[in-house]
């Protein structure tokens, strides 16, 4: 039975160690405090504190994908750069295969145009920068590694855009978003970590890039309250970057998403839908 290590057990990764258990996999889950659903394994361990890395069982595959305590460069690099060479040379042995859950923030600012997995990343943030270094360094590294460059993660318990709504907070027109389910994202880890074949890197988006007044209107409609006014929002975050993003090449591996847009995703979210996904 092959074995898998989920470096990084949130909400995405426990949802995708569940999925590799329920297909056949033993699953051991990292992560620094708490217990994790049945069959997966916890292994309470630090990644910016290789002492605590001992013990790791030889695995087959590690899906990393930790989030960082801080925004901070200091932090990032830590948990990013230096995290990954930390728990690789904890293990007993080399597993087949790393997925590096990466972010399209190594793209910077796009001004709305269209990008995909070979348009050249040119990050601005320090957050995008790090994350870029680390992508390379893994590239070069003895694991064959496969990037997951993720859109922004929404679904249940992530309200930040309902709370948005709820406030009035000014939404810009011709600001272009992108984003992914968290249950379409944990799918496309597993999907990329059991892939014949795969290619380095994949961007994971759905099918619809929209404005943030499109996205933030709609949602408004479903709730029953006005649209946000236009404007800047200054410091809202979800702005950032100003780019739509092609799925193309992670379609044509033969991925296939359960929430390909934003309103199939929200629905369950707002009013008249359900929680569950």
């Amino acid at each position: 039975m092959p074995h898998a290590l989920v470096a990084g057990c949130g909400d995405v990764g426990t949802r995708a160690g569940s999925l590799l258990a329920a297909a056949g996999w033993t699953v051991t889950g990292l992560r620094r405090a708490g217990d994790l659903p049945s069959p997966l394994a916890v292994h309470h361990a630090d990644l910016t504190r290789p002492e605590t890395l001992r013990g790791l069982p030889a695995v087959d595959l590690v899906l990393y994908l930790p989030t960082p305590d801080l925004r901070t460069e200091q932090a990032y690099r830590a948990l990013f750069v230096d995290g990954p060479a930390a728990l690789l040379a904890a293990l007993p042995r080399r597993p087949a295969r790393l997925v590096f859950v990466s972010s399209t923030a190594v793209y910077g600012d796009l001004a709305g145009a269209w990008a995909d997995e070979d348009t050249p990343a040119v990050p601005e943030g320090f957050n995008g920068a790090v994350l870029l270094e680390a992508e390379r360094r893994l590239a070069a590294g003895p694991v064959p590694t496969v990037v997951a460059r993720l859109a922004g993660i929404y679904g249940p318990g992530r309200d930040w855009l309902l709370r948005r709504v709820r406030d009035r907070v000014p939404c810009r027109a011709d600001a272009w978003t992108n984003r992914i389910h968290a249950h379409d994202a944990a799918r496309m880890l597993v999907h990329l970590a059991t892939l014949d074949h795969p290619a380095p890197c994949y961007l994971g988006v759905d099918d619809l890039p929209a404005t943030e007044c499109e996205v933030l209107g709609w949602l408004a409609a479903r709730m029953g309250l006005p649209a946000p006014p236009p404007g800047a929002a200054a410091g809202s975050g979800m702005a950032a970057g100003n780019r739509r993003f092609r799925n193309a090449r992670l379609r044509a591996s033969g991925f296939r998403f359960d929430y390909p847009d934003y309103r199939t995703g929200y629905a369950p979210l707002t009013p008249g839908g359900t929680a569950s996904d």
